[in-house]
């Protein structure tokens, strides 16, 4: 039989950046029912606070630790705030990210009329800013000697999606920096450090609601292309992250590191054929 226990996260502190967004809530609020004590990291400082109260009326512990990813003064200025509450992180969930409409090439339009600048901004948002917080962090994740690092990768990393150029070049960015570092901390920490990361399939959130569903809840083109090209013929629900989330975050894969595991209703796997 299988132990269970160490699915377990009582006594652990995780911290969430992108805590105030759709997935990002979703697996702050998972962690809590595991266990954990969770810190929820984002911007938005009045939408972290919902996020932790919406933890602490369930039953779990929760805290807000706002801060720009992109921001090494804030963050820092957050690990002391974590640190001085809860004493210790055990566990940090790169889930900060998203798109820009410059970076993502509109119907008709040619790789050259992708702007530079919009490119450079989502590079940084989503590769920058889960490199800043692994190197803010890493030192205390270390000293429990059970630290676990999950970046939050893409489909547009695995596959090559249409006109998400920018987006898709930053998340496979994301992918390489999973395992360049799951190789550096392996041979300096051994297991005091793992590093792994999650590719989500395609869920609807803030950023791509329009982009997948119309007005009255009907498919558009690009939803309903993505649709068909998923087997199991739907887009995934939030809550269906938390299990590879949690078996990443616990001692139940302290042999894992380096791995990027898709969650994706089989699209990664399916050839259109």
């Amino acid at each position: 039989m299988s132990d269970t226990s160490k699915f377990d996260l009582t006594g652990r502190v995780a911290l969430v950046t992108g805590g105030t967004g759709v997935l990002g809530g979703a697996m702050a609020r998972g962690l809590a029912l595991a266990g954990a004590r969770v810190a929820v990291m984002g911007r938005r400082a009045e939408k972290a606070a919902e996020v932790a109260s919406a933890i602490e009326a369930a039953g779990g512990q929760a805290m807000v630790a706002p801060a720009d990813v992109l921001d090494r003064g804030q963050l820092e200025a957050a690990r002391e705030l974590i640190l001085s509450r809860y004493g210790r992180i055990d566990v940090l969930v790169n889930a900060a990210g998203g798109n820009l409409p410059g970076a993502t090439l509109p119907p008709g339009a040619s790789f050259a009329d992708l702007d530079p600048a919009a490119v450079r901004e989502v590079m940084d948002l989503n590769f920058t800013g889960t490199f800043l917080p692994i190197q803010c962090f890493a030192s205390d994740l270390a000293k429990g000697g059970a630290g676990s690092i999950i970046n939050i990768s893409s489909m547009a990393a695995i596959r090559a999606i249409t006109r998400v150029a920018g987006y898709s070049a930053a998340k496979a960015a994301v992918d390489n920096l999973t395992r360049w570092l799951a190789m550096e901390f392996g041979r300096t920490l051994g297991g005091a450090l793992r590093v792994n990361a999650i590719a989500p399939g395609f869920f609807v959130g803030e950023q791509n609601r329009r982009l997948l569903l119309n007005e009255d809840g009907s498919l558009t083109e690009r939803g309903k292309s993505i649709i068909e090209q998923t087997p199991q013929g739907r887009f995934g629900e939030a809550d269906e992250l938390l299990g590879t989330l949690q078996w990443l975050a616990s001692d139940a894969s302290r042999f894992v590191t380096g791995v990027v595991v898709p969650v994706d209703g089989g699209f990664s796997v399916f050839s259109g054929v």
